[in-house]
């Protein structure tokens, strides 16, 4: 949530970024000042009356101690206006932040100045492509094909338990997705990440301070009995350990990872492009987060890139780096980096990752804060990535290491799959 006095002081600023990110409604930009300028009268009126009750009240019992009954009543009459006027100015006042409140969570994030113009993901930006791109047989069969071939992934038993986009992951497909998320997790340890283990609901508390609250409310799964939503990436419930939190500088920059199974509704997606493990309702994702003070936050989130981008490498799959534009961003994001793997038998380029960096816009919700040299406190930035979302890898694993012999697992991954081949 952007911040009402950096909205106040930097207008144009926030109008020409805004635009950046294709929003809608600018007029907010000017009502969220009005209803501002209402707030603070209303706060300075009511300080004002209460300082004036809060003086006829002491000036009320240094009368009565000297013996003026009649002059303190007098003052006493004066006392009851002030008091119902507290209370209409007191009411007011909580209404008129309410509605700053609102309007204020209307507003995105405010968009890096790198981040190019744009409305669609065609019109996001390449930043680099790494890695050659595999020439299969004529034969070659796309990973849902593979996956019934060697009997690694039964899609119809996950819609006979579930529904579509529940996958069971079967012998060594099961083993397979194990062995990734063993992988990715002891990487991210060794880069100096410390795994947590984490809830897989969380309350709405959570899903406002990590802003998939309201705006993604449609997208989460929702246990009504119990108020409480699955989760569609472990940077929520991770993020949210430090809510409410006041760091030390020296603390910074704080780094967690952790494992979780992602819940998705993904309403309306159809077609050949979620085929198979294209797109899921439910998946497994390492997550890596970081907490870090502002000078450093731009620094790390390279850092976080290349950590995912040497992943991508060590398993030997082609790869580009995208700088999302302006209206393929999410809505909480200053800046992101997806990072896409080559499906050879598919001929296409699918999402494996995101890293974002949300500077203080979930810290504002969070108000997740560290305290700075000067012993004063502000707000931190934070910054989450998939590292990696096992779907599209196991799929993209699976269609570029097909051989006639079988399918050839990378070599950083036998010590964990215990196997080389699936044949």
């Amino acid at each position: 949530m952007l911040q009402v006095n950096y909205i106040r002081d930097n207008r144009e600023q926030v109008l020409e970024r805004l635009a950046v990110k294709n929003f809608k409604q600018p007029e907010l930009v000017d009502l969220i000042i009005q209803i501002d300028n209402d707030r603070r009268h209303t706060q300075s009126r009511l300080d004002s009356v209460s300082a004036e009750a809060n003086a006829a009240a002491k000036q009320i019992g240094e009368l009565m101690r000297a013996g003026k009954k009649n002059e303190a009543e007098a003052v006493k009459t004066k006392t009851g206006a002030w008091k119902e006027e507290i209370k209409i100015l007191g009411e007011a006042l909580t209404a008129i932040e309410d509605d700053l409140q609102q309007k204020l969570l209307l507003l995105p994030n405010l968009p890096h100045a790198s981040v190019p113009k744009g409305l669609t993901p065609e019109d996001n930006e390449v930043v680099l492509e790494n890695g050659a791109k595999p020439q299969l047989a004529a034969d070659a069969l796309p990973h849902w094909e593979l996956a019934a071939k060697y009997n690694l992934i039964d899609f119809e038993l996950g819609v006979k338990i579930t529904g579509a986009g529940f996958p069971v992951y079967k012998n060594k497909g099961a083993k397979l997705q194990r062995a990734l998320i063993n992988y990715f997790i002891d990487e991210a340890e060794k880069a100096g990440y410390h795994e947590v283990s984490v809830p897989l609901m969380v309350n709405a508390a959570s899903g406002f301070g990590t802003s998939q609250l309201p705006d993604k409310e449609g997208q989460m799964y929702f246990v009504g009995l119990d108020n409480l939503y699955l989760i569609p990436t472990a940077e929520v419930p991770i993020t949210n350990m430090y809510r409410d939190v006041i760091l030390k500088a020296d603390e910074l920059p704080v780094k967690n990872c952790g494992h979780t199974p992602c819940f998705r509704r993904e309403a309306g997606s159809y077609g050949a492009h979620v085929r198979g493990l294209n797109r899921l309702h439910q998946f497994d994702k390492v997550e890596i987060v970081q907490i870090a003070h502002p000078d450093e936050s731009y620094t790390i989130l390279e850092q976080m890139s290349a950590h995912v981008q040497g992943l991508l490498q060590k398993l030997g799959l082609p790869y580009r780096v995208l700088r999302l534009c302006g209206g393929d961003m999410g809505f909480g994001s200053a800046l992101t980096y997806d990072m896409e793997t080559w499906s050879a038998a598919q001929q296409r380029w699918l999402e494996v990752s995101s890293v974002s960096n949300f500077e203080t816009f979930q810290s504002n919700r969070l108000k997740l804060r560290f305290r700075n040299a000067e012993g004063k406190t502000q707000l931190a930035h934070t910054l989450n990535g998939s590292a990696l979302a096992l779907p599209r890898i196991v799929a993209t694993l699976l269609e570029n290491n097909q051989a006639e012999k079988g399918i050839k697992i990378p070599e950083v991954l036998v010590p964990y799959t215990r196997f080389e081949w699936i044949d």
